[in-house]
């Protein structure tokens, strides 16, 4: 099914923010069908339950991709399925999200520790920090910081926990050198998430993909400038479907 794309959102947040998203690039390719993914709601912060729960629900033979934690999980996912993926894409989406010291092109963890302890004493607060730095950087940042707060969903604060502690400990760099299909890794120059160094590090890490970086956008780029990152997308599938 070389003409769908399954799109995983970030956390926290829902799917809202990449619906602009699938509407333009339905626009661009009519005939490729988009379909946004809910992350699974579960207790465990295990990537391999979260691996099972996305590999059980979702079909085979499809172009995976997400945003931010999104984006991790269908790297985990392309990888374990292989040759049954039709390709990867990424979207503001970091190997490691918390720094590591073989890693340190990421959130250091005193910040992550910090936001992780804000996250437990009011799970709302928390997003409404963690909307304002997704739009950091952006043309309009207040404007876009009052959509993704407004779009998301009512989690408990221990589903969003769950999530954090998940962000914490993934490390996806084995599986973006063992997944072989073809890979697309856009970022966004004024992310407030992700160091600019990101890019030139997975490249580094797999030379044969390709990478891209959307100009003086943020880390909501999916939001902000949709159509822009759709071009990209489409560009990129085209261009493996013609390999």
């Amino acid at each position: 099914m070389r003409n769908r794309l399954i799109l995983l959102p970030g956390w926290g947040l829902g799917s809202a923010p990449l619906e602009p998203l699938a509407a333009a690039l339905q626009g661009l390719q009519p005939n490729l069908r988009v379909q946004i993914e809910p992350l699974p709601a579960l207790d465990s912060a295990d990537v391999n339950e979260w691996l099972d729960e996305l590999d059980a629900n979702l079909p085979e033979d499809v172009w995976l991709g997400g945003w931010s934690l999104g984006g991790m999980l269908a790297t985990e996912l392309a990888a374990r399925r292989g040759e049954r993926c039709c390709g990867l894409i990424t979207l503001a989406s970091n190997a490691c999200f918390v720094a590591r010291s073989d890693w340190p092109q990421a959130m250091p963890e005193a910040v992550f520790a910090a936001f992780l302890a804000s996250c437990e004493q009011s799970a709302e607060s928390c997003l409404k920090r963690f909307s304002l730095l997704c739009s950091q950087g952006a043309t309009d940042s207040r404007g876009l910081a009052r959509l993704l707060a407004a779009s998301a969903p009512r989690s408990s604060a221990a589903e969003l926990l769950v999530g954090l502690q998940l962000l914490e400990c993934m490390d996806t760099r084995a599986a973006l050198q063992a997944y072989r299909g073809p890979q697309l890794h856009l970022f966004a120059a004024a992310d407030a998430l992700l160091p600019t160094e990101v890019a030139g590090a997975l490249l580094a890490l797999v030379p044969d993909v390709e990478v891209g970086l959307i100009e003086q956008a943020s880390h909501a780029f999916v939001l902000e400038r949709p159509h822009e990152v759709a071009a990209a997308l489409a560009a990129f599938m085209g261009e493996a479907k013609d390999d």
